[in-house]
Protein backbone atom coordinates (compact mmCIF):
# COMPACT_ATOMS: atom_id res chain seq x y z
CA UNK A 1 0.00 0.00 0.00
CA UNK A 2 2.94 2.33 0.58
CA UNK A 3 4.92 1.70 -2.59
CA UNK A 4 4.05 5.01 -4.26
CA UNK A 5 4.25 6.92 -0.98
CA UNK A 6 7.78 5.60 -0.40
CA UNK A 7 8.94 6.96 -3.73
CA UNK A 8 7.25 10.30 -3.14
CA UNK A 9 8.68 10.59 0.37
CA UNK A 10 12.22 9.94 -0.79
CA UNK A 11 11.86 12.72 -3.33
CA UNK A 12 10.49 15.09 -0.68
CA UNK A 13 13.16 14.07 1.84
CA UNK A 14 16.04 14.71 -0.53
CA UNK A 15 14.81 17.52 -2.75
CA UNK A 16 12.60 19.47 -0.37
CA UNK A 17 13.68 18.94 3.25
CA UNK A 18 17.38 18.05 3.36
CA UNK A 19 18.26 20.21 0.34
CA UNK A 20 16.76 23.22 2.14
CA UNK A 21 18.98 22.73 5.17
CA UNK A 22 22.05 22.07 3.04
CA UNK A 23 21.68 25.09 0.77
CA UNK A 24 19.99 27.69 2.96
CA UNK A 25 20.78 27.02 6.63
CA UNK A 26 24.50 26.21 6.88
CA UNK A 27 26.36 29.01 8.66
CA UNK A 28 29.70 29.10 6.88
CA UNK A 29 30.83 32.23 8.70
CA UNK A 30 30.28 31.28 12.35
CA UNK A 31 29.93 27.50 12.17
CA UNK A 32 27.11 25.05 12.44
CA UNK A 33 23.70 26.11 11.17
CA UNK A 34 21.79 29.37 11.28
CA UNK A 35 19.33 29.74 14.11
CA UNK A 36 16.30 31.08 12.25
CA UNK A 37 14.52 31.66 8.98
CA UNK A 38 11.22 33.44 9.38
CA UNK A 39 8.00 32.16 7.94
CA UNK A 40 8.22 34.64 5.07
CA UNK A 41 11.61 33.23 4.04
CA UNK A 42 13.77 35.92 5.64
CA UNK A 43 17.02 34.49 6.99
CA UNK A 44 18.17 35.83 10.40
CA UNK A 45 21.95 35.21 10.48
CA UNK A 46 22.30 36.70 13.98
CA UNK A 47 19.54 34.60 15.56
CA UNK A 48 20.45 32.58 18.64
CA UNK A 49 21.14 28.88 18.12
CA UNK A 50 19.03 26.39 20.06
CA UNK A 51 20.23 23.09 21.41
CA UNK A 52 17.11 21.29 20.22
CA UNK A 53 17.43 22.59 16.66
CA UNK A 54 21.05 21.53 16.37
CA UNK A 55 20.50 18.10 17.91
CA UNK A 56 17.58 17.46 15.56
CA UNK A 57 19.69 18.50 12.58
CA UNK A 58 22.32 16.01 13.75
CA UNK A 59 19.73 13.24 14.00
CA UNK A 60 18.18 14.00 10.62
CA UNK A 61 21.36 14.00 8.57
CA UNK A 62 22.80 11.04 10.48
CA UNK A 63 19.69 8.98 9.79
CA UNK A 64 19.63 10.09 6.16
CA UNK A 65 23.24 9.06 5.73
CA UNK A 66 22.65 5.72 7.44
CA UNK A 67 19.84 4.93 5.01
CA UNK A 68 21.01 6.60 1.77
CA UNK A 69 24.82 6.76 2.24
CA UNK A 70 25.21 10.05 0.41
CA UNK A 71 28.44 11.86 1.37
CA UNK A 72 26.79 15.28 1.60
CA UNK A 73 24.55 13.95 4.37
CA UNK A 74 27.54 12.63 6.31
CA UNK A 75 29.27 15.98 5.89
CA UNK A 76 26.25 17.83 7.28
CA UNK A 77 25.83 15.36 10.15
CA UNK A 78 29.50 15.69 11.06
CA UNK A 79 29.21 19.46 10.89
CA UNK A 80 26.31 19.33 13.36
CA UNK A 81 28.09 16.85 15.64
CA UNK A 82 31.28 18.89 15.78
CA UNK A 83 29.40 22.10 16.51
CA UNK A 84 27.42 20.48 19.34
CA UNK A 85 30.49 18.93 20.94
CA UNK A 86 32.48 22.16 20.64
CA UNK A 87 29.88 24.73 21.65
CA UNK A 88 26.85 23.14 23.34
CA UNK A 89 28.56 20.72 25.72
CA UNK A 90 29.32 22.12 29.17
CA UNK A 91 32.87 21.01 29.86
CA UNK A 92 32.68 22.05 33.52
CA UNK A 93 29.37 20.57 34.71
CA UNK A 94 28.41 18.18 31.91
CA UNK A 95 25.27 18.13 29.82
CA UNK A 96 24.37 20.63 27.12
CA UNK A 97 23.40 24.28 27.18
CA UNK A 98 19.91 25.34 26.19
CA UNK A 99 20.87 28.22 23.89
CA UNK A 100 23.85 29.97 22.32
CA UNK A 101 24.20 33.28 20.53
CA UNK A 102 24.98 33.27 16.83
CA UNK A 103 28.72 33.30 17.58
CA UNK A 104 28.44 30.11 19.64
CA UNK A 105 28.60 31.67 23.12
CA UNK A 106 26.21 30.38 25.82
CA UNK A 107 23.31 32.74 26.56
CA UNK A 108 21.07 30.30 28.48
CA UNK A 109 22.97 27.64 30.40
CA UNK A 110 20.06 25.83 32.06
CA UNK A 111 19.92 22.07 31.75
CA UNK A 112 16.59 21.14 30.17
CA UNK A 113 16.51 17.37 30.07
CA UNK A 114 14.36 17.39 26.94
CA UNK A 115 17.30 19.04 25.18
CA UNK A 116 19.84 16.64 26.66
CA UNK A 117 17.64 13.83 25.37
CA UNK A 118 17.75 15.18 21.85
CA UNK A 119 21.52 15.56 21.96
CA UNK A 120 21.67 11.91 22.96
CA UNK A 121 19.24 11.02 20.17
CA UNK A 122 21.34 12.74 17.54
CA UNK A 123 24.66 11.37 18.77
CA UNK A 124 23.41 7.80 19.02
CA UNK A 125 22.08 8.00 15.46
CA UNK A 126 25.44 9.34 14.29
CA UNK A 127 27.06 6.29 15.88
CA UNK A 128 24.57 4.02 14.11
CA UNK A 129 25.49 5.67 10.81
CA UNK A 130 29.26 5.86 11.23
CA UNK A 131 30.53 3.80 14.18
CA UNK A 132 32.12 6.97 15.56
CA UNK A 133 33.60 6.29 18.97
CA UNK A 134 33.77 9.90 20.11
CA UNK A 135 30.04 10.33 19.52
CA UNK A 136 29.36 7.12 21.46
CA UNK A 137 31.41 8.34 24.41
CA UNK A 138 29.42 11.57 24.56
CA UNK A 139 26.12 9.71 24.12
CA UNK A 140 26.83 7.39 27.03
CA UNK A 141 28.01 10.36 29.10
CA UNK A 142 24.67 12.08 28.40
CA UNK A 143 22.76 8.98 29.41
CA UNK A 144 24.67 8.85 32.70
CA UNK A 145 24.09 12.57 33.25
CA UNK A 146 20.33 12.29 32.76
CA UNK A 147 20.17 9.28 35.05
CA UNK A 148 22.18 11.07 37.73
CA UNK A 149 20.47 14.46 37.70
CA UNK A 150 16.94 13.94 36.34
CA UNK A 151 15.75 10.59 37.68
CA UNK A 152 13.43 10.90 40.68
CA UNK A 153 14.34 8.06 43.02
CA UNK A 154 11.38 8.68 45.33
CA UNK A 155 8.44 8.74 42.91
CA UNK A 156 10.16 7.57 39.71
CA UNK A 157 10.22 9.50 36.45
CA UNK A 158 12.34 12.37 35.21
CA UNK A 159 12.20 16.03 36.16
CA UNK A 160 12.12 18.83 33.60
CA UNK A 161 15.13 21.03 34.28
CA UNK A 162 17.84 22.31 36.60
CA UNK A 163 20.31 25.16 36.67
CA UNK A 164 23.64 24.78 34.89
CA UNK A 165 25.21 23.15 37.96
CA UNK A 166 22.24 20.80 38.60
CA UNK A 167 20.50 22.84 41.28
CA UNK A 168 16.71 23.32 41.52
CA UNK A 169 15.27 25.87 39.11
CA UNK A 170 12.03 27.79 39.61
CA UNK A 171 10.86 27.92 36.00
CA UNK A 172 10.99 24.38 34.65
CA UNK A 173 8.88 25.02 31.55
CA UNK A 174 10.02 23.71 28.22
CA UNK A 175 8.52 26.74 26.47
CA UNK A 176 6.24 29.68 27.12
CA UNK A 177 3.32 27.55 25.93
CA UNK A 178 3.85 24.91 28.64
CA UNK A 179 2.72 24.76 32.25
CA UNK A 180 5.30 24.96 35.04
CA UNK A 181 5.24 21.45 36.49
CA UNK A 182 8.23 19.31 37.51
CA UNK A 183 7.27 16.41 35.20
CA UNK A 184 5.68 16.21 31.77
CA UNK A 185 4.63 13.68 29.20
CA UNK A 186 6.60 15.53 26.54
CA UNK A 187 9.95 15.28 28.29
CA UNK A 188 9.40 11.60 29.11
CA UNK A 189 8.49 10.95 25.47
CA UNK A 190 11.76 12.51 24.33
CA UNK A 191 13.78 10.60 26.89
CA UNK A 192 12.34 7.19 26.01
CA UNK A 193 12.98 8.05 22.33
CA UNK A 194 16.78 8.59 22.66
CA UNK A 195 17.18 5.86 25.27
CA UNK A 196 15.58 3.42 22.83
CA UNK A 197 17.87 4.60 20.06
CA UNK A 198 20.92 4.29 22.30
CA UNK A 199 19.88 0.76 23.26
CA UNK A 200 19.45 -0.18 19.61
CA UNK A 201 22.82 1.40 18.81
CA UNK A 202 24.54 -0.57 21.59
CA UNK A 203 22.88 -3.79 20.48
CA UNK A 204 24.09 -3.22 16.92
CA UNK A 205 27.63 -2.52 18.11
CA UNK A 206 27.54 -5.57 20.36
CA UNK A 207 26.61 -7.79 17.44
CA UNK A 208 29.39 -6.31 15.29
CA UNK A 209 32.09 -5.93 17.92
CA UNK A 210 35.70 -6.41 16.97
CA UNK A 211 37.69 -4.63 19.68
CA UNK A 212 37.40 -3.68 23.35
CA UNK A 213 35.61 -0.45 24.15
CA UNK A 214 36.98 1.75 26.91
CA UNK A 215 35.11 5.08 27.18
CA UNK A 216 37.47 7.92 26.39
CA UNK A 217 35.97 11.19 25.17
CA UNK A 218 37.97 12.47 22.23
CA UNK A 219 39.39 9.05 21.36
CA UNK A 220 40.33 8.29 17.78
CA UNK A 221 37.72 6.31 15.85
CA UNK A 222 38.67 2.62 16.04
CA UNK A 223 37.95 -0.01 13.42
CA UNK A 224 35.30 -1.53 15.65
CA UNK A 225 33.68 -1.03 19.04
CA UNK A 226 32.89 -3.58 21.71
CA UNK A 227 30.30 -2.57 24.29
CA UNK A 228 30.32 -4.00 27.82
CA UNK A 229 27.20 -5.98 28.60
CA UNK A 230 26.79 -3.94 31.78
CA UNK A 231 26.33 -0.77 29.73
CA UNK A 232 23.69 -2.42 27.55
CA UNK A 233 21.92 -3.74 30.65
CA UNK A 234 21.81 -0.30 32.28
CA UNK A 235 20.25 1.29 29.23
CA UNK A 236 17.81 -1.60 28.82
CA UNK A 237 16.72 -1.24 32.44
CA UNK A 238 16.07 2.47 31.91
CA UNK A 239 13.99 1.77 28.79
CA UNK A 240 12.01 -0.88 30.66
CA UNK A 241 11.36 1.59 33.47
CA UNK A 242 10.24 4.31 31.05
CA UNK A 243 7.78 1.97 29.34
CA UNK A 244 6.25 1.29 32.77
CA UNK A 245 6.04 5.02 33.47
CA UNK A 246 4.02 5.54 30.31
CA UNK A 247 1.69 2.62 30.86
CA UNK A 248 1.20 3.14 34.61
CA UNK A 249 1.59 6.90 35.21
CA UNK A 250 1.25 9.01 32.07
CA UNK A 251 -1.52 7.09 30.31
CA UNK A 252 -4.97 8.16 31.46
CA UNK A 253 -6.75 4.82 32.06
CA UNK A 254 -10.18 6.37 31.52
CA UNK A 255 -9.60 8.22 28.24
CA UNK A 256 -6.46 6.47 26.91
CA UNK A 257 -5.03 9.90 26.10
CA UNK A 258 -1.69 10.82 27.61
CA UNK A 259 -1.93 13.32 30.44
CA UNK A 260 0.51 16.17 29.96
CA UNK A 261 1.71 17.68 33.26
CA UNK A 262 2.37 16.20 36.70
CA UNK A 263 3.50 17.03 40.20
CA UNK A 264 6.46 15.12 41.61
CA UNK A 265 4.15 12.44 43.03
CA UNK A 266 2.40 12.05 39.63
CA UNK A 267 -0.70 13.99 40.60
CA UNK A 268 -2.09 15.30 37.32
CA UNK A 269 -1.81 19.07 36.91
CA UNK A 270 -3.11 21.78 34.57
CA UNK A 271 -6.52 20.21 34.01
CA UNK A 272 -7.67 17.81 31.33
CA UNK A 273 -5.55 18.48 28.27
CA UNK A 274 -5.38 16.34 25.15
CA UNK A 275 -2.51 16.50 22.68
CA UNK A 276 -3.48 14.42 19.68
CA UNK A 277 -0.11 14.72 17.98
CA UNK A 278 1.69 13.47 21.06
CA UNK A 279 -0.83 10.65 21.46
CA UNK A 280 -0.21 9.24 18.00
CA UNK A 281 3.55 9.87 18.26
CA UNK A 282 3.71 8.09 21.59
CA UNK A 283 1.76 5.13 20.26
CA UNK A 284 4.56 4.19 17.88
CA UNK A 285 7.52 5.36 20.01
CA UNK A 286 6.30 3.29 22.98
CA UNK A 287 5.85 0.31 20.66
CA UNK A 288 9.32 0.86 19.23
CA UNK A 289 10.79 0.89 22.74
CA UNK A 290 9.17 -2.43 23.59
CA UNK A 291 10.29 -3.97 20.30
CA UNK A 292 13.90 -2.85 20.77
CA UNK A 293 13.88 -4.01 24.40
CA UNK A 294 12.90 -7.44 23.15
CA UNK A 295 11.05 -8.61 26.28
CA UNK A 296 8.01 -10.68 25.26
CA UNK A 297 6.12 -9.93 28.46
CA UNK A 298 6.62 -6.17 28.12
CA UNK A 299 5.60 -6.30 24.46
CA UNK A 300 2.45 -8.25 25.33
CA UNK A 301 1.50 -5.54 27.83
CA UNK A 302 2.34 -2.64 25.53
CA UNK A 303 0.76 -3.69 22.24
CA UNK A 304 -2.90 -3.42 23.35
CA UNK A 305 -2.08 0.00 24.85
CA UNK A 306 -0.47 1.11 21.58
CA UNK A 307 -3.75 0.51 19.80
CA UNK A 308 -5.82 2.19 22.51
CA UNK A 309 -3.67 5.35 22.46
CA UNK A 310 -3.84 5.51 18.67
CA UNK A 311 -7.60 5.04 18.83
CA UNK A 312 -7.87 7.90 21.33
CA UNK A 313 -5.91 10.19 19.00
CA UNK A 314 -8.62 9.72 16.37
CA UNK A 315 -10.55 12.40 18.23
CA UNK A 316 -8.24 14.88 16.51
CA UNK A 317 -8.65 13.51 12.98
CA UNK A 318 -10.32 15.64 10.30
CA UNK A 319 -12.21 14.34 7.25
CA UNK A 320 -9.38 15.53 4.97
CA UNK A 321 -6.91 13.23 6.75
CA UNK A 322 -5.17 15.92 8.79
CA UNK A 323 -5.00 15.99 12.58
CA UNK A 324 -5.72 18.79 15.04
CA UNK A 325 -3.02 19.83 17.46
CA UNK A 326 -4.55 19.75 20.95
CA UNK A 327 -7.53 20.61 23.10
CA UNK A 328 -8.30 21.81 26.62
CA UNK A 329 -11.33 19.74 27.61
CA UNK A 330 -12.00 21.88 30.70
CA UNK A 331 -12.26 25.17 28.79
CA UNK A 332 -13.39 23.80 25.44
CA UNK A 333 -10.54 25.51 23.60
CA UNK A 334 -9.23 23.55 20.61
CA UNK A 335 -6.14 24.35 18.54
CA UNK A 336 -7.59 23.54 15.14
CA UNK A 337 -4.53 24.43 13.05
CA UNK A 338 -2.85 21.64 11.14
CA UNK A 339 0.72 21.76 12.48
CA UNK A 340 3.48 20.23 10.37
CA UNK A 341 4.86 17.94 13.08
CA UNK A 342 1.47 16.56 14.05
CA UNK A 343 0.79 15.48 10.47
CA UNK A 344 4.19 13.78 10.19
CA UNK A 345 3.64 11.78 13.38
CA UNK A 346 0.09 11.00 12.28
CA UNK A 347 1.45 9.24 9.20
CA UNK A 348 3.98 7.16 11.13
CA UNK A 349 1.60 6.22 13.93
CA UNK A 350 -1.04 4.75 11.61
CA UNK A 351 1.57 3.14 9.37
CA UNK A 352 2.93 1.41 12.46
CA UNK A 353 -0.49 -0.09 13.19
CA UNK A 354 -0.73 -1.36 9.64
CA UNK A 355 2.76 -2.86 9.70
CA UNK A 356 2.46 -4.74 12.99
CA UNK A 357 -1.27 -5.40 13.33
CA UNK A 358 -2.41 -5.64 9.71
CA UNK A 359 -4.84 -2.76 10.18
CA UNK A 360 -5.66 -1.68 6.62
CA UNK A 361 -7.90 1.13 7.88
CA UNK A 362 -4.87 2.54 9.70
CA UNK A 363 -2.90 2.43 6.44
CA UNK A 364 -5.65 4.43 4.76
CA UNK A 365 -5.46 7.03 7.54
CA UNK A 366 -1.70 7.34 7.06
CA UNK A 367 -1.96 7.71 3.31
CA UNK A 368 -4.84 10.17 3.53
CA UNK A 369 -2.74 12.37 5.82
CA UNK A 370 0.16 12.10 3.38
CA UNK A 371 -2.11 13.42 0.65
CA UNK A 372 -2.98 16.36 2.92
CA UNK A 373 0.72 17.04 3.53
CA UNK A 374 1.57 16.96 -0.18
CA UNK A 375 -1.20 19.40 -1.02
CA UNK A 376 -1.03 21.76 1.94
CA UNK A 377 2.23 21.75 3.91
CA UNK A 378 5.15 21.16 1.54
CA UNK A 379 6.60 24.44 0.29
CA UNK A 380 7.42 23.53 -3.31
CA UNK A 381 8.98 26.91 -4.04
CA UNK A 382 10.92 27.87 -0.91
CA UNK A 383 11.75 24.40 0.36
CA UNK A 384 10.89 22.67 3.64
CA UNK A 385 7.32 22.65 5.05
CA UNK A 386 5.11 25.44 6.31
CA UNK A 387 4.55 25.54 10.06
CA UNK A 388 0.81 25.00 9.68
CA UNK A 389 -2.41 25.86 7.91
CA UNK A 390 -5.66 26.91 9.51
CA UNK A 391 -8.98 25.17 8.73
CA UNK A 392 -9.66 27.67 5.94
CA UNK A 393 -6.38 26.71 4.28
CA UNK A 394 -4.44 29.88 5.07
CA UNK A 395 -0.69 29.33 5.38
CA UNK A 396 0.90 30.26 8.70
CA UNK A 397 3.78 32.58 7.82
CA UNK A 398 4.04 34.11 11.30
CA UNK A 399 5.87 31.12 12.74
CA UNK A 400 9.31 30.06 11.57
CA UNK A 401 10.22 28.16 8.43
CA UNK A 402 13.29 27.10 10.40
CA UNK A 403 14.13 27.92 13.99
CA UNK A 404 14.36 26.93 17.60
CA UNK A 405 11.44 24.50 17.26
CA UNK A 406 11.12 24.19 13.48
CA UNK A 407 13.62 21.52 12.54
CA UNK A 408 14.12 18.81 9.88
CA UNK A 409 13.25 16.06 12.32
CA UNK A 410 9.56 15.13 12.36
CA UNK A 411 9.18 15.37 8.60
CA UNK A 412 12.48 13.71 7.67
CA UNK A 413 11.82 10.96 10.20
CA UNK A 414 8.39 10.33 8.71
CA UNK A 415 9.98 9.87 5.27
CA UNK A 416 12.72 7.61 6.58
CA UNK A 417 10.34 5.53 8.69
CA UNK A 418 8.13 4.77 5.72
CA UNK A 419 11.12 4.13 3.47
CA UNK A 420 12.64 1.65 5.95
CA UNK A 421 9.46 -0.06 7.12
CA UNK A 422 7.94 -1.01 3.77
Amino acid sequence: MFRQAKQEMREVLENNILSFWLTKMQDHENGGFYGQMKGDGTLVPTANKGGILNARILWSFSAAYRVLRKPEYLEAATRAKDYILTHFFDEEYGGTYWELDYLGRPVDTKKQFYALGFALYGLSEYVRATGDREALDYAIALFDTIEEHALDHEYNGYIEATTRDWQPIADMRLSDLDENYPKSQNTHLHIIEPYTNLLRCLQELHRAESCDYVPSIGAILPTGISVPQETIDRVAAAVRNLIGIFTDKILNPETHHLDLFFEMDWTRGAGQLESYGHDIECSWLMHEAALVLGDAAVLAKVEPIVRLVAKASEKGLNPDGSMLHEANVDTGHVDVDRHWWVQAENVVGWANLYQYFGDTDAAKKALRCWEYIKTNLIDREGGEWFWSRDPEGNINRKDDKAGFWKCPYHNSRMCLEIMERF
